[in-house]
């Protein structure tokens, strides 16, 4: 019983860490959203939905934002993807690099906002759309990687439909009702966060994923290593073995 707990710990901890991640993506959303002339930085669909939109002159919606979104986080879901090809899933010292540099981008980016608050219009807006966008393109790659089930950290249709066709009134069973239930929970709450937040500054918002990510990649990382340090080392060859080889 000890060692079954002991090899779902790291599922799990992968699992809290991926939903961490979920509440950020809603918080950056919410900022782009609603700071940087309606545009998603990490929930694609949005985009290509209002991108669609636009094209025929809808509400006058924008066109560039949009689409200087999708270029960044298509580029950065690229340079993941390359960067994590030869590794198996799971976590690795690739996996914490990345989100270590998907924090420190968006701490760029919130230093940046801070010290020159970008004006409506302003071309700075879209440098900072497409920071934004790359960086949340490499973290939705990476948490691919990890493969926890149901939890992409930057969409909650499918993990909707997951909670709704899977459950007992569905003719399911239920199963991960929880984490799929929580990830819709948690993208809501990190939404109303960064909306709160918009009114004080607009770098408070991309300020905290910051904080968020940087966190995630230590702990990660540290429990990563926690883990290659415990493993059991593998058993020497017995004496007849070696003597017959």
């Amino acid at each position: 019983m000890r060692n079954r707990l002991k090899s779902s710990d790291p599922a799990r901890l992968h699992l809290i860490l991926m939903l961490v991640l979920t509440f950020s993506t809603g918080v950056i959303d919410a900022v782009g959203f609603l700071g940087l002339d309606r545009v998603f930085t990490g929930n694609m669909t949005g985009n290509v939905v209002i991108l669609g939109m636009a094209l025929v002159g809808a509400d006058e919606l924008p066109v560039l934002g949009p689409a200087v979104a999708l270029a960044g986080f298509l580029l950065g879901a690229v340079v993941a993807g390359r960067i994590l090809k030869p590794e198996a899933a799971g976590w690795s010292r690739r996996t914490t690099c990345l989100l270590t540099a998907v924090g420190t981008t968006l701490a760029a980016v919130a230093a940046a906002v801070f010290w020159y608050p970008p004006q409506a219009g302003h071309p700075i807006i879209m440098a900072i759309t497409a920071g934004l966008a790359v960086a949340m393109g490499l973290q939705a790659a990476t948490a691919r990687h990890l493969g926890v089930k149901d939890v992409t950290t930057v969409v909650v249709t499918s993990t909707l439909t997951g909670l709704a066709a899977d459950s007992r009134l569905g003719g399911g069973t239920g199963a991960h009702w929880g984490r799929r239930l929580g990830a819709v929970v948690l993208i809501l709450l990190g939404a109303a966060a960064g909306a709160a937040l918009l009114p004080l500054h607009l770098g408070w918002g991309i300020l905290l994923t910051a904080v968020l990510t940087l966190a995630v990649a230590l702990v990660g990382g540290l429990a990563r290593d926690r883990t290659r340090n415990t493993a059991p080392a593998a058993p020497e060859p017995s004496p007849s073995l070696a003597g017959n080889r």
